[in-house]
Order: C-alpha cells, then sequence, then structure tokens
C-alpha cells in the first residue's frame, strides 16, 4: 500500500477511534440536558426511544433509556419539557451518537407530581372515580383498619370508636404503608377483609412527603378499592394531602380520628339520647291520646241519650206504629180485594158451568130417555118376562128339556120354575 493510502482512514476505523474517544471523556460520561420531548412514540417493550429538542427546535438529540418503566413513574409525552441526565454514546454502525438516560423529570414540576396528574386524569376518563359509593352502616359491629400496626393511626381510631361506639369491634390487618412493597400487602389484606364479614373498612396512615403516600397513588390499589363490595373510608396523610384512593373510597377522612368518627355514624350517647327523645315523645303522645278520649268519653255520657235513653227508640216506635196501622190498611184493603175476587170468579164459574153443561145435561137427559124406551127393565114393566138357565138367556125352546129348572125375571122379582113339558110351534 502506498504512503498516501495510509493517510486515509476507513470508516469503521474513524467510528471506532471517535467512540474510544466518547467512552473515554468523562465529560461525556455523565451529561445534564433539558429540552422538548419530539418523536414521542416509539416505544419497543420496555424500552424508550425518542427526541429532545431545544424549544426553538435548532437541535435535536436522540434519545433512549432502557428498563423507563422502573426508572420513572411519570408517562412522556410529546412535547413535554424534561431535565434528563445520562450519557454520550455514539452507535458505530451509523456513525450516530445519542443520549442514554438515566433518569429524567418533568421540567418545573415534581415527577411523581406529573405522575399523580396523569394517573388522575386517566382514571377520572374512566369514570373509576363517579361510580356510586356505598353507604356507611349506622351500627357497625366489626370495623377492619388497614394500616401500620405500629403508627398511632390504628390507637387513634380503636379509641375514638371505643368512645364513640364502645360495642363495635375494631381489628387490626397490619399492613406496610411506605415503600414498594406496599401496595401489594394493602390489596392483599382488603380483599381479604371483602371476603370476610365487615361492616366498613379504614385504609390509611399518618401524614408524610408525596414519596411516603405514594402508595396510595397506585393504579392497582385504587383498582381494587373501587371494586369491594365494603365501605371504605380513606384517611391518608392529612386534610391537604390528596391521594387516588380518596377518589375511589366511598368516604374520605382527613385524619385517623376522622375516619373512626365516620365508621360510627352515630354514637351510643347518641343514640341514648334519641332513644330518650322517642320515648318522651311516646310518653306525651300517649297523654295526648288518653287525655283526647277522656274529653269524647266526657261529651259522650253527657250526650241526651245517655241521660234519656228512651229518646233513643221513640222515634223508632212512632216508626212502628205507622208501619203497624199501614200494614193493616194494607191487608184489610187487600181482604176486601181478595174477596171480591173471590165471588167474582165463583160467579163467573157457576156461569161457566151452566153455560157449558146445560147442552150436555139436556142430551144426557135425550139420550137417557131414549136408552129408557129400549131398556129390557121397562119391557118387563109391559109384562114381559126373561127366562135364563145357568146365568145363560134362553132364546128358544130348543135348548129346554122337561124337569130343566129356570129362572124367570120379571119387572118387580124373579122366580124359579121347572120346565113339566116342551111344546114347539
Amino acid at each position: 500500500m502506498s504512503e498516501t493510502n495510509n493517510k486515509y482512514l476507513t470508516v469503521s476505523a474513524l467510528s471506532a477511534y471517535l467512540k474510544r474517544k466518547f467512552d473515554a471523556d468523562p465529560y461525556l460520561a455523565k451529561v445534564y440536558v433539558t429540552g422538548e420531548i419530539s418523536n414521542m412514540g416509539r416505544r419497543r417493550g420496555p424500552h424508550l426511544y425518542f427526541s429532545i429538542k431545544d424549544s426553538e427546535g435548532n437541535a435535536v438529540i436522540s434519545a433512549s433509556m432502557f428498563g423507563y418503566q422502573k426508572r420513572i413513574k411519570f408517562q412522556p409525552e410529546e412535547g413535554m419539557k424534561i431535565n434528563a441526565v445520562g450519557r454520550v454514546e455514539l452507535y458505530e454502525p451509523r456513525g450516530s451518537y445519542s443520549l442514554i438516560l438515566e433518569s429524567m423529570s418533568p421540567d418545573g414540576v415534581g415527577e411523581l407530581f406529573l405522575a399523580y396528574e396523569q394517573l388522575k386524569k386517566r382514571l377520572q376518563a374512566e369514570g373509576l372515580f363517579d361510580l356510586p359509593k356505598k353507604n356507611i352502616p349506622l351500627f357497625p359491629k366489626k370495623i377492619a383498619v388497614v394500616t401500620s400496626p405500629t403508627g398511632a393511626v390504628i390507637e387513634d381510631i380503636a379509641r375514638t370508636v371505643q368512645r364513640r361506639f364502645p360495642t363495635a369491634q375494631v381489628i387490626l390487618f397490619p399492613a406496610v404503608v411506605q415503600g414498594d412493597k406496599a401496595a401489594p400487602t394493602i390489596i392483599r389484606q382488603l380483599n381479604r377483609i371483602d371476603a370476610m364479614a365487615f361492616d366498613t373498612i379504614i385504609v390509611g396512615r399518618g401524614g408524610g412527603s408525596i414519596e411516603d403516600l405514594w402508595v396510595f397513588n397506585d393504579e392497582q390499589l385504587a383498582r381494587t378499592i373501587a371494586a369491594l363490595k365494603t365501605p371504605v373510608i380513606s384517611s391518608v396523610g392529612h386534610e391537604t394531602d390528596n391521594t387516588l384512593a380518596d377518589f375511589v373510597a366511598d368516604r374520605r377522612a382527613a385524619t385517623p380520628t376522622a375516619a373512626a368518627e365516620l365508621a360510627t355514624p352515630i354514637t351510643l350517647a347518641q343514640i341514648q339520647s334519641r332513644l330518650q327523645e322517642l320515648q318522651v315523645r311516646q310518653l306525651t303522645r300517649i297523654q295526648q291520646i288518653i287525655a283526647t278520649q277522656k274529653q269524647r268519653l266526657n261529651r259522650m255520657t253527657e250526650h241526651v241519650i245517655f241521660k234519656q235513653p228512651d229518646r233513643l227508640y221513640t222515634g223508632y216506635n212512632q216508626r212502628v206504629d205507622q208501619a203497624a196501622r199501614l200494614l193493616v190498611q194494607l191487608t184489610h184493603q187487600r181482604l176486601i180485594n181478595a174477596q171480591h175476587d173471590y165471588t167474582t170468579l165463583v160467579h163467573r164459574q157457576q156461569q161457566l158451568q151452566q153455560h157449558l153443561l146445560q147442552p150436555s145435561q139436556e142430551k144426557l137427559q135425550l139420550l137417557g130417555a131414549k136408552l129408557d124406551l129400549v131398556s129390557p127393565l121397562k119391557i118387563l114393566t109391559r109384562g114381559y118376562a126373561i127366562v135364563t138357565q145357568n146365568e145363560q138367556v134362553v132364546r128358544s125352546v130348543n135348548v129346554l128339556n122337561k124337569d130343566d129348572e129356570i129362572n124367570v125375571r120379571l119387572a118387580d122379582g124373579s122366580a124359579v120354575a121347572n120346565i113339566t113339558g116342551v111344546k114347539h110351534e
């Protein structure tokens, strides 16, 4: 190779040389860059690829963050101004350089606050905060408290419940309330309680920084609280602290004492006072009823009917008498009418009988007369006789013999005779 060619470097050699320079330069091992996010959307699994540019748009540098979900809590968005920390690295195959970020945070606002606002906005858009709130039982029997067993929260709650409603039982379900392991332990205890017969759940902890309270902004914890069947009271931090658990809970309390008061809506003293009030009102009402009934009774006893009871049925007697007279009159009149109708009917019957029977009677008399003319008895009165033998009429002498006994029937009687002889005509 000529001396002239030795002066030229290959692209690979130049890229390798520059990479060694970049890697060896202490000023490029950790740089602090501020700018706006551009070309957002290039997410590859757990890795994030985008660009950082000046607000004026004069310069742009590529940036990458590997495992970004574990490094940051907020979601980077297009146009967001950030402060990034990382190292400058040269990519030899392309001869381009980029920033490999270790961390980044929103410029002008805290990372956790931004992450909180982003998640809150998303859950609110889903309607998770607008779900119907469950009512807190008025007379709780068992109250579950999910908090640290070493803090003052459980003591304040137990003391307040004992003072307000001593019959209620407060049971502690210990949980880690700070750090990366807090959310899973709280979720596990909440699900465990929800499967048991508890009236109310109180979940929370005392005050602290946003980092200390961050577990109560966990998305999975918020969804778990919203899905519970048991009413939940959230008591996280101080009155000015607001977490996502507060928005999804059925009630929000500023302090543990306030949470215990919400869990016991009516104190035992209030119940006793209310019972006494109801007892007094009931007694007063009974007395009023008795007094009213006495007045009615007095008015009734003073009524003229009770002093002169015969006046009660005087009017009835008069009406009975009038009805009796009217009944007699009606009965008499009806009897007269009935007798007249009977007489008329008898007369009409006689006329009808005479009109219908007279022709038949005349005809019968005529037939009787005719019958009488041909009657054997009538003939007997003219000197004739009827001869019978063995109850048979003798019509010829041919049936008679000498010494036969015969019966001779005359008009006024009969005679028995013997035949002494038969003579033929």
